[in-house]
């Protein structure tokens, strides 16, 4: 019996990531092509693609820069619409495009001399502005989650890593199960 439960758990160690996996994949494919009710499955999710890769191009012309500076005006003005809109644009910003903000993975020393360390990536290097010129703001992820913490440390307690980026944050989402 000990034999059976084994392989039982073998078994789903080996099948969640992948079901999961192609679950959240065909709940994708089959959202978007209900959005646009075409008959030919996957259809819908190339013209999203499509719009989307369109739209980054148009975007990324100097002619459409006022668009652009428009749509961010009109949105940031709107008192709930400006704080959903900053936040997205804010957290898609951190990870894609031109200001990625989770480049400079470090490590922190919580209680100097202590030895309880707290991995995270600097998100502002001079906290001058409030008055703490001597203090950086690390964003410390939380497993399994998209949320996180912000804490503001002397400098002296921030050693810079020395590991891709991408490497880190898969480490810290995945609960530190998930290797270099």
């Amino acid at each position: 019996m000990k034999r059976v439960i084994a392989y039982f758990f073998s078994g789903i160690l080996f099948l969640a990531p992948i079901v999961v996996t192609i679950y959240l994949l065909y709940l994708g494919f089959t959202k978007v092509d209900q959005i646009f009710t075409f008959k030919i499955p996957g259809l819908g999710f190339l013209l999203t693609l499509a719009i989307i890769i369109t739209t980054g191009f148009l975007v990324s012309t100097f002619l459409a820069r006022g668009a652009v500076n428009l749509v961010d005006s009109v949105f940031l003005r709107m008192p709930l619409v400006k704080m959903i809109y900053s936040s997205v644009k804010d957290l898609v910003g951190a990870f894609v495009g031109e200001k990625k903000q989770f480049d400079k993975p470090v490590l922190v020393q919580l209680i100097p001399g202590s030895g309880v360390q707290m991995m995270g990536f600097i998100t502002q290097e001079s906290l001058a502005s409030l008055g703490m010129a001597e203090s950086v703001a690390v964003f410390v992820p939380q497993s399994y989650n998209f949320g996180g913490s912000v804490i503001v440390v002397p400098k002296t307690q921030v050693e810079l890593l020395k590991v891709e980026s991408g490497d880190l944050m898969a480490f810290l989402l995945s609960g530190g199960v998930s290797g270099f």
